[in-house]
């Protein structure tokens, strides 16, 4: 870490240069020879990326930035701070320190947080920014934290562990047991020094795949941000073997939509039917939980069909978790009826359970992109290939 870039004018230039392309700055001359020009460029990407993903950074003088791409890895703060309502107690350890916005959040809920990262940058950066912070509560250790957990010694409320997905021999990986640390390896050790331990993976990982590499896991988180999934957290409890809960969250600017089930507690099936009055499209966290029949029993609405993903109801209900849409028309998709509703139309197109794709249909019947009519081309629960056009709620 160059302190030097704490400079009071260089921090002004790189505040001033945000929306300043990089690679014009990149032609100029460097105004601070004292420090690297590089070094000051990677600084003005890194902050500018952290606006929206990481404000109390952003609006915070004198933080000091890893590279970018370690700011595109790194936790959301609305991520973090989810993670944060997970946890309790007086002690957790991050064995996967990072950028360490976690922890930041973590420590709000925790009266003891020790951050742990290999990377001697990074942790010299780390702890310069938790100062500016005043995250007080929060203690950075530099090295192996597998080490640094046996030279402690210590009895912890929570490990968490964000297990890195890139392995020096196989690349980027998706099995646990490829990332470092080998998490399931370990796991014995780890329950060694707490009863409780959160895993946050990639949201690639297959929700069979992580449970057959674990053990003891109580919850798993399924978090979207803006219906897009984010990660997957791994609540696991020493000695714990009952059934699994999914539990996912959308976050969104102004709420936070969630929905829960046990994994294989379900016994009966939801109901099927035509298209009724409304159309539901569950968010992406539901999407990704596998739970379409758990989503329909609980809200009551009818499923379009078994592989569509669809529900549909007579009367509006308005709080279900995704997309609600009122249905406007409806028809089966033929060549007569594309042409009549169809052709040359403008429409935000949505494809489930249909054998064309978005293109195709676009390409096929030269609708274009965009306008307040929302298309979903799907099928119904008599295998008839259909088309809703709908307007959002």
């Amino acid at each position: 870490m160059d302190l030097k870039l704490l400079n009071k004018d260089i921090q002004e230039f790189i505040c001033k240069n945000l929306s300043t392309s990089i690679s014009k700055l990149a032609l100029q001359k460097n105004p601070f020879p004292e420090v690297e020009w590089i070094t000051i460029l990677k600084q003005i990407e890194a902050k500018a990326k952290a606006k929206e993903k990481l404000p109390s950074w952003f609006s915070t003088e004198e933080i000091l930035y890893p590279t970018k791409i370690s700011i595109e890895q790194t936790s959301s703060e609305k991520t973090a701070l989810y993670k944060s309502t997970i946890v309790s107690g007086e002690s957790l350890i991050d064995l996967t320190g990072g950028f360490g916005v976690d922890d930041f959040y973590f420590s709000k809920k925790i009266r003891a947080v020790t951050h742990c990262e290999i990377n001697e940058d990074l942790s010299t950066i780390v702890q310069h920014n938790f100062k500016k912070l005043e995250a007080n509560n929060i203690t950075c250790y530099t090295g192996d934290s597998t080490e640094i957990l046996i030279s402690l010694g210590a009895k912890w409320d929570w490990i968490y562990i964000d297990p890195s997905r890139r392995n020096e021999v196989k690349g980027k990986v998706f099995m646990l047991k490829d990332c470092l640390p080998n998490v399931p390896e370990n796991l014995n050790s780890y329950f060694e020094n707490s009863d409780a331990i959160l895993i946050k993976t990639a949201p690639l990982l297959d929700l069979s795949a992580g449970l057959s590499e674990l053990k003891n896991v109580k919850k798993i988180h399924i978090v979207a941000l803006e219906n897009e999934v984010k990660e997957l957290l791994w609540e696991l409890h020493k000695n714990y073997s009952g059934s699994v809960t999914i539990h996912t969250a959308n976050i969104l600017k102004n709420k936070t939509d969630e929905f829960k089930f046990v994994i294989n507690e379900q016994n009966s099936l939801p109901d099927y039917s035509l298209p009724q009055e409304y159309l539901y499209e569950p968010n992406s966290a539901i999407m990704k939980s596998g739970g379409f029949d758990e989503v329909g029993i609980f809200y009551k609405i009818n499923k379009l069909h078994k592989h569509s993903h669809l529900y549909t109801s007579k009367n509006l209900i308005e709080s279900f978790p995704g997309r609600i849409f009122k249905i406007q028309n409806m028809f089966n998709y033929n060549k007569f009826e594309m042409n009549s509703f169809m052709k040359n139309n403008k429409s935000n197109i949505t494809i489930r359970n249909f054998q064309e794709t978005v293109e195709n249909i676009r390409k096929k019947w030269k609708i274009k992109e965009g306008g307040s009519d929302y298309s979903f081309f799907t099928t119904d629960e008599d295998n008839n290939k259909i088309v809703l056009i709908c307007n959002k709620i």
